[in-house]
């Protein structure tokens, strides 16, 4: 319900105004005028959501407080009504400030992101029912009228749907008996679809680890101020159930709990887990939900009637109205950086979320990132370990397998030692995991006469086959075509080779050797649904499946009892590229991937095929020296001053232009800053320097810990000119260098 402006509005006195922040790329607030009926039937305050006009437009903002322009009074425009939404609070509207000045976004940017779904800002509809009538007419009885009159004898009034649905007669004759006054109608008020956790359930009995764990970071809760915990625990140890401890806290105190995960799809087991815990789903909040749920579910959250929010990094920019704890799961997943749009790393801002709304928040990794440990070390994060198992299960043991003396067959990819453990592993009537963080068919297809690659037109990459689906992909804009039965150069038939393997050809080499096994491929193309996610875990728990094949989206998350065995095919992929977090990252990954393996009462055994056996990765992984690896990590950037000991920043360049983006580029290298603890590093062509169609240059910014990094950067922008094709792009603390 909205209340309509004035029409009749004096100018001669001096006109009350506020500022409103619209969700449009602007920096800065707009000035409006408040009518009469705002000044005193439904006075305005900052964060109360309006409606305004903006040009020819209606469109709606929030009240953001601040100095307000002078503006003639004769210009100045009026606002038009009032939201009924509950307002923002003040603590969410410093978070989008902060996330605009320190990621370099415009503050209306921010706020469309805590604005994503507009249409929740109308109140629901009210739900049309109907019930007898006190003093039913006389009317003819047939048998479809009679099946409604039994339906809705004693009972309270339900919309027609529901009458049409338990009686198995259509909507219309329910409307019908409604026009000759047997039914009367009544407006039901919108009921939330979301059930409040029961927090008193008891969970499951924790071990001395965990209790201590949760003791304490339940009192975080309590206290309600602002700490930052750290949970580390190996693969199986029962991170989850120490954090739902801390969701209960919060829930006891009425206050509500987000939990980002870095892939929804991860989730399948979360949410059973959760259900079977508190007696109810929580609320989700991914790219998925259709529009109508997200509708729903944004005005829960901002009604308070959402307790538990479970999502990805968007989640992060729901309207809470009393959040009391926030969980980081995988908090060192790089899918926690969002790299379009508003660039930020929802970790980093969770962690401010939390500092402005003084409240605990818990990292949560079996990994922890080198960035949080730091933090440990320096006292300013607390830490928690958990070293053991949950239920007394062992960690499995992990051997190299060096691929330069256990050779496959030629243009195989299965060691004979991979080959055997498979096979001991099905005649034991386990499971087994193929891990190879790569989709598709093959990475290349080349022309073995001429040599042609098949490349992208619009992105600088090669194009992927698929050839479960007869397509060759780029993975990052979305071309495809249909691979041609000649070479396109040459002109030349059956010359077309496929180069590398992708998840489909290792699937095609394992049927090949065991025809009679169920394997099935597991990737981001067809697992990217909480729905799609949970019929492969019934599957997994059902012995339906004895092999999965996958990529990364099944390395972390899932508890297979009967998985014993995992198998990494290429764990050489992701060392090199030039990015500071190589190493880190794919340390992170193989470890996760092999706590996939004898999680139940079955030992686990995990091979991993490298030609680097020497790799600090690997010998990490084989002497399960955690420590020692993370310590020469933590060295080597600090030798470099690297993240976290200095600052980085990407400034891309791009347009569809090449010519005016490398006159950006140049002029921006007139003016780059290089002193004062600050040095820039290009131009240079984008390692993709061409995506989607756009021309890509590069620089990077690096800084000592100390310098205003965003700072230096604006000044820079400022004092160079930029042709009006050209796009300027800011990435603070980046995490692809692409």
């Amino acid at each position: 319900m909205t209340s309509s402006s004035s029409t009749s509005i004096d100018l001669s006195h001096t006109l009350e105004r506020v500022n409103v922040l619209l969700p449009l790329p602007f920096g800065h607030a707009y000035t409006y005028a408040v009518p009469n009926n705002l000044l005193t039937e439904y006075p305005l305050k900052n964060g109360d959501f309006v409606s305004v006009p903006l040009g020819s437009r209606e469109v709606y903002g929030v009240v953001w407080g601040g100095k307000v322009s002078d503006v003639a009074p004769e210009k100045i425009k009026f606002i038009i009504s009032k939201i009924n939404t509950p307002p923002m609070p003040e603590s969410t509207r410093r978070f989008a400030e902060w996330v605009s000045r320190y990621n370099m976004a415009s503050l209306g940017s921010v706020l469309k992101m805590l604005m994503s779904v507009p249409d929740a800002l109308k109140p629901p509809r009210q739900i049309i029912a109907y019930s007898l009538h006190t003093k039913m007419p006389e009317i003819k009885m047939t048998p479809a009228r009679l099946k409604i009159v039994e339906v809705l004898k004693g009972r309270d009034p339900l919309s027609a749907k529901a009458i049409s649905e338990l009686s198995d007669v259509s909507q219309s004759v329910v409307k019908g008996l409604f026009k000759i006054g047997a039914l009367r109608r009544v407006n039901l008020p919108f009921q939330s679809i979301f059930e409040t956790p029961n927090w008193e359930s008891p969970g499951p009995t924790l071990n001395d680890e965990q209790a201590l764990a949760a003791q304490k970071i339940r009192a975080d809760v309590k206290k309600a101020q602002f700490t930052v915990n750290v949970l580390e625990g190996v693969p199986g140890s029962g991170k989850t159930e120490v954090y739902l401890e801390a969701i209960c806290e919060a829930l006891s105190q009425g206050k509500q709990a987000l939990v980002l995960l870095p892939e929804i799809a991860l989730g399948a087991q979360w949410f059973e887990r959760f259900e079977n815990r508190f007696g109810c789903a929580p609320a989700q909040w991914h790219s998925d939900l259709t529009q109508a749920k997200r509708r729903i579910t944004w005005r829960a959250v901002a009604t308070g009637a959402a307790k538990v929010v479970v999502g990805a990094r968007s989640a992060l920019f729901l309207p809470y109205q009393n959040l009391g704890v926030i969980i980081i799961d995988e908090e060192h997943d790089q899918s926690f950086k969002q790299e379009d749009g508003v660039i930020y790393n929802a970790r980093d801002m969770a962690v401010v979320l939390a500092n402005l709304s003084k409240i605990p928040i818990t990292l949560v990794s079996a990994t922890p990132s080198l960035e949080s440990l730091q933090n440990v070390a320096q006292g300013r994060y607390k830490h928690f370990n958990l070293t053991d198992r949950y239920g007394g299960a062992q960690l499995p043991d992990i051997s190299i397998i060096d691929m330069r003396e256990d050779r496959p067959d030629p243009g195989k990819w299965l060691s004979p030692k991979l080959i055997e453990a498979l096979r001991v592993t099905f005649d034991a009537d386990e499971q087994a995991l193929l891990f190879l963080n790569r989709r598709g068919y093959a990475p290349l297809t080349l022309c073995k006469g001429c040599g042609h690659r098949f490349q992208c037109p619009q992105c600088t990459a090669w194009l992927v086959e698929h050839r479960f689906i007869g397509r060759l992909l780029c993975h990052h804009c979305g071309y495809q075509v249909t691979p041609p039965q000649k070479c396109p150069s040459c002109d030349k038939e059956d010359q077309l080779f496929a180069c590398g393997p992708g998840v489909e050809r290792i699937a095609e080499e394992f049927m090949e050797l065991f025809p009679e096994i169920r394997a099935e491929v597991a990737v981001s193309d067809n697992l990217h649904t909480p729905g799609q996610a949970q019929n492969l875990v019934h599957r997994m728990e059902n012995r339906e499946i004895d092999l999965v094949i996958g990529t990364q989206i099944v390395a972390k998350g899932y508890h297979f009892p009967y998985l014993t065995l995992v198998g990494v095919i290429d764990a050489d992929v992701g060392l090199t590229g030039g990015d500071i977090r190589a190493l880190e990252r794919t340390y992170q990954l193989l470890y996760q991937v092999s706590g996939r393996a004898g999680r139940g009462d079955r030992p686990g055994r995990v091979l991993v095929q490298t030609y680097d056996p020497e790799n600090a990765v690997m010998q990490a992984l084989k002497n399960a020296d955690h420590k020692n690896f993370i310590q020469t990590m933590t060295r080597d950037r600090e030798r470099h001053h690297m993240p976290p000991f200095g600052r980085l920043a990407g400034v891309i360049i791009s347009g569809k232009d090449e010519h005016a983006v490398d006159q950006g580029a140049l002029n921006l290298a007139r003016t780059a800053p290089h002193d004062h603890g600050i040095m820039t590093l290009g131009p240079a062509p984008a390692p993709l320097a061409l995506l989607r169609g756009q021309h890509r240059r590069r620089f990077l910014v690096k800084a000592n810990k100390e310098v205003n990094i965003q700072a230096r950067i604006r000044s820079w922008l400022k004092a160079t000119v930029i042709p009006r094709k050209v796009r300027v792009q800011l990435d603070i603390d980046p995490y692809s260098f692409l």
